[in-house]
């Protein structure tokens, strides 16, 4: 193995080691840094498939360029399972439409999922973990509406999404249905919703260092499910992801 390969790798190594212990933690390349560049009027939505839970995830860059806009509408969740997780991914989803195929979290700084994201820190979070940062799927239908600093619309960088998808999971992280962004608005549809009953994990609105996060749902279902598992960064998966930083530009 290349020495430079050996000494990202034992690097990676310790920080799975550091983030086991600490809580805010920051990325091998620092924190996610804010976005202030994204073109006006880019728009990606992913539509999800529909054959289990139907939506969509919209985003749009802010009027002055500042990070993302994301619209989140999802309906037809199963009645046990949650609560649901949803994140960008690492790449688009396969031909195939097997949503392993869609790899990790977008994770440009290699912040690794261990320990789980503070929301109260989301420039220490990855850039892909949206309901690390803004609340997970505790209704259905769900719908959501916040402002990521840290996501982009400029094509060529590492926390562009245009090119990449979105994955929802069960509470244990199994794979639950997925869907590539696409240049565009939503085509799919997540049920009626109409302003009801406000609601995150605790029942409120979630105010942190993006501003208010805001969820909306005319019937409030609680799921049922173990909780939410996190997983520690392997060896390889470190590497991998040293190898998608070094490329950010093909990107």
């Amino acid at each position: 193995m290349h020495p430079t390969i050996v000494l990202s790798t034992l690097a990676g190594l310790a920080l799975v080691q550091a983030q086991s212990n600490t809580n805010p933690v920051t990325g091998l390349l620092g924190d996610a840094a804010v976005i202030t560049n994204n073109p006006l009027g880019a728009t990606y939505t992913a539509n999800l498939p529909g054959t289990s839970v139907t939506g969509y995830v919209s985003g749009v860059a802010t009027s002055n360029g500042t990070g993302v806009q994301f619209t989140v509408a999802f309906s037809n969740f199963p009645s046990s399972g949650g609560p649901f997780l949803y994140h960008i991914h690492d790449q688009p989803v396969p031909a195939d439409g097997n949503c392993t195929g869609t790899l990790a979290h977008l994770d440009p700084y290699i912040r690794g999922e261990t320990p789980p994201c503070d929301p109260n820190n989301p420039q220490r979070c990855q850039v892909g973990d949206l309901s690390g940062k803004y609340g997970k799927i505790q209704t259905s239908p769900f719908s959501a509406s916040f402002v990521d600093l840290y996501a982009s619309t400029v094509n060529g960088i590492g926390a562009f999404f245009g090119n990449r998808s979105i994955t929802l999971h069960y509470a244990n992280t199994t794979r639950l249905t997925c869907a590539s962004f696409q240049m565009g608005g939503p085509t799919s549809t997540a049920g009626t919703t109409t302003s009801g009953t406000t609601t995150t994990e605790q029942g409120a609105s979630v105010t942190n260092a993006n501003g208010t996060v805001s969820y909306t749902s005319s019937t409030v279902v609680p799921f049922l499910g173990a909780a939410s598992t996190t997983k520690s960064l392997s060896v390889g998966s470190v590497i991998a992801a040293m190898a998608v930083a070094a490329g950010f530009a093909m990107l």
